[in-house]
C-alpha cells in the first residue's frame, strides 16, 4: 500500500525537516573548562571574559570548575579516566607539559599558533607552553613574584629607598623590628606546597644558582644552598613572620594589607588588591619593585606563568581552540590587566595598561626577563614533594641546612 500525502502535508513534512536541519545546524556545543582560584586572574573575571565569548559565540556553551591551584594537578590527571565527558580546557602550571606529554593529558597544538603571533608574545610566555619543541597550549597567565614594600613604614624608619638586593632587605627589616615599627618585617609563602618553591626558585635565581649538576639534579650548588641559608637566617632573627612556613599567597597578601609586614614577596595580582582602601588598610602605601639580586641592580624571578590547553580526550577541540584563543587575545587581556598583566609585549606601552600601576609595570619589564624555571621532569610533583618536605624540616629547624638539601638531592636522583 502507498502512502500519497496532500500538497499541504508535503509542505508541513518539508518544513518540518527544514527545522530540523536548522536546529541541527545550530546545535550548542558544551564544554567543560577548569581553572584555579587563587591569585592572577579573579573567578569574577573569568566568569566575565566567558560570558562575553559565549555572547560572540550563541553555539558554544561553556562549563566553568574552580579548584584551588593545589587541587588543580590532580583534577587534570584524574580526568583522563573520564575520556571524552572531562575537560575540554584546562589551566595548567609551566611545570607540568613534561609530566602531561609523557602521559598524553594535552593535545598538540602547535600547527594552531602562527609563528607571527609567537613572536609577539614575551619568551617566558611561550616557553610556559613548550615541550619538546612542541606548543601544548597558549600562554595566558605571565607572572613572577615581586616584592611588595610599605612605603610609611620604609619612611617612618628613615629608610629613603627600597632595598636593591637581598642583603638590603634583610638589614632594612632589622632596622624596622629594632624600631619598634614591625614586629615581623618580612612575610612569606612559605606552606608544604607549590607556593614554598616559587619562593626559594625566586631565591635561589637571586643567589645565581641552578637546581643541575652534570646534568643532574641538584640542590647543594652555592647559590640554592645560599637560598635556603637566606630564608632560616631571617626566621632565626626574628624578621620573617614564622607563620610564613603555614602561609600561601592569599595569606601573605591579606598580611601585607593589614598592616602586619614591611615587605612581602607576591605575584602580580596583589599590587591593585593591595592598593584597594575596600580591602587593604595600606592603600596607597604600596611600593613594588624587581625581586632583587645579590648585588645591586641585579634582579631575580621565578617564571610562574600558566597556559590553557586542550585536554587529550576533548571531543570539541576545535571550539576549545576558539574559547582559549578568545581568553588570551590581546584585547582580552589588556581589559583585564589589573590583576594578571598580558602576555604581549606591545600590550605594556598601552596607556590604558599602565594606568594605575605604571610602577607594576616598570618593575615586570626587569622581572620578567629574568625568570628563572623550577626543575623540567616528567616526574615533577614527586619532585616537588621531595623539595617541599626538605626545606620545610630545615625551616622548621629538624634538619640542618646541608643535610636537608643532600637528602633531597639524594632522593631526587631515585627519580630518575
Amino acid at each position: 500500500m502507498s502512502l500519497r500525502l496532500t500538497p499541504a502535508a508535503t509542505l508541513c513534512a518539508l518544513s518540518a525537516l527544514t527545522l530540523g536541519y536548522s536546529v541541527n545546524a545550530l546545535a550548542e556545543t558544551t564544554l567543560s573548562a577548569l581553572f584555579m582560584t587563587q591569585a592572577a586572574y579573579s573567578e569574577a573575571d573569568i566568569r566575565a571574559m566567558t560570558a562575553d565569548f559565549t555572547k560572540q559565540h550563541p553555539d558554544i556553551k561553556v562549563n566553568l570548575e574552580f579548584v584551588p591551584y593545589e587541587a588543580l594537578h590532580d583534577k587534570i590527571v584524574a580526568a583522563r579516566g573520564a575520556g571524552d565527558k572531562g575537560y575540554d580546557v584546562v589551566l595548567f602550571d609551566a611545570i607540568w607539559p613534561a609530566e602531561f606529554n609523557k602521559y598524553g593529558l594535552l593535545q598538540d597544538v602547535t600547527a594552531r599558533i602562527p609563528a607571527d603571533e609567537s613572536s609577539k608574545i614575551f619568551d617566558g610566555a611561550i616557553s610556559t607552553v613548550t615541550y619538546k619543541d612542541k606548543r601544548w597550549g597558549m600562554p595566558w597567565i605571565l607572572d613572577t613574584k615581586y616584592l611588595y614594600y610599605n612605603k610609611a613604614m620604609l619612611a617612618k624608619a628613615g629608610i629613603t629607598t627600597p632595598p636593591a638586593t637581598w642583603a638590603d632587605v634583610e638589614k632594612q627589616s632589622e632596622i624596622l623590628k629594632e624600631k619598634g615599627i614591625v614586629k615581623y618585617p618580612l612575610v612569606w609563602s612559605w606552606s608544604q606546597s607549590e607556593a614554598l618553591l616559587c619562593d626559594y626558585t625566586t631565591l635561589v635565581s637571586a643567589f645565581k644558582g641552578d637546581f643541575y649538576k652534570d646534568g643532574k639534579l641538584n640542590f647543594t650548588n652555592s647559590g640554592a644552598m645560599k637560598a635556603i641559608n637566606y630564608m632560616k637566617e631571617t626566621l632565626d632573627k626574628g624578621l620573617t613572620n614564622p607563620n610564613s612556613r603555614e602561609y600561601l599567597e592569599e595569606d601573605v597578601r591579606k598580611s601585607f594589607s593589614n598592616g602586619d609586614a614591611a615587605f612581602a614577596l607576591n605575584w602580580t595580582y596583589m599590587y591593585n588588591m593591595a592598593n584597594d582602601p575596600k580591602q587593604s588598610k595600606v592603600a596607597g602605601d604600596v611600593g613594588v619593585v624587581p625581586a632583587p639580586g645579590e648585588t645591586a641592580g641585579g634582579a631575580s624571578g621565578v617564571n610562574g606563568s600558566m597556559g590553557l590547553g586542550i585536554a587529550k580526550a576533548s571531543a570539541h577541540p576545535d571550539q576549545a581552540w576558539e574559547y582559549i584563543s578568545y581568553m588570551t587575545s590581546q584585547p582580552v587581556q589588556n581589559k583585564y590587566a589589573k590583576l594578571s598583566l598580558p602576555i604581549w609585549k606591545s600590550s605594556y606601552e598601552d596607556p590604558a595598561v599602565q594606568k594605575d600601576q605604571e610602577q607594576l609595570i616598570a618593575a615586570a619589564k626587569t622581572s620578567l626577563n629574568v625568570m628563572l624555571s623550577r626543575p623540567v621532569t616528567a616526574d615533577y610533583s614527586r619532585l616537588s614533594n621531595i623539595l617541599q618536605q626538605n626545606i620545610q624540616a630545615v625551616l622548621q629547624g629538624k634538619t640542618p641546612a646541608k643535610d636537608g638539601m643532600e637528602a633531597a638531592t639524594t632522593a631526587a636522583d631515585r627519580l630518575r
